[in-house]
């Protein structure tokens, strides 16, 4: 039993502390139930029953880096967006925009993508999985390299908060 639950560590029980406040916080109160409830999830979600070696473990330095990224682009771009709809000239200069992203990030293609929507004056209109590439659109076309460069970053510590094994190992792997 020690073996599947691991074990108990400090980062650990932060996870396991973590993960029950939000379990409290998604059912909207703290009770017994809801306590004990996290708890088992939190001890379940973090021990080696989930993922395999080496994947599902949660960086969390890159993990806040990426929601203070996320936090602070959604706070510009939501004062670039009402500035624009406040103002009576259009300064917009709208296009679609095609993001090459590394090929990592296949992994993590949905938390990037959300985390691209959920900005005011972009949109993710199309994915190529198969090419790593995220069709966006733009309300300010100017600002191509920047928007591209910033998806990357995005995408990066999307794959550094939530590692999983290269393709490498993967290939090492089908070969035994």
């Amino acid at each position: 039993m020690s073996r599947v639950l691991g074990p108990f560590t400090i980062r650990r029980a932060m996870s396991v502390a973590l993960l029950t406040a939000s379990w409290c916080a998604l059912w909207g109160s703290v009770s017994v139930a809801n306590v004990g409830s996290g708890l088992v999830v939190g001890f379940v979600a973090s021990s080696r029953l989930i993922g395999t070696e080496g994947m599902g473990r949660v960086q969390f330095g890159p993990l806040v880096a990426l929601a203070w990224l996320v936090a602070k682009d959604l706070a510009v771009s939501t004062v670039s967006v009402a500035r624009e709809v406040l103002t009576p000239t259009d300064y917009t200069e709208e296009g679609i925009i095609a993001v090459d992203v590394p090929v990592s990030t296949r992994s993590h293609m949905l938390l990037v993508i959300v985390a691209v929507t959920v900005t005011p004056g972009t949109a993710v209109v199309d994915v190529d999985p198969d090419e790593s590439r995220l069709y966006l659109h733009l309300l300010h076309c100017s600002r191509e390299q920047a928007t591209a460069e910033h998806v990357r970053e995005l995408a990066d510590l999307a794959c550094r908060a939530l590692p999983m094994p290269d393709d490498r190992s993967d290939e090492q792997e089908a070969a035994r």
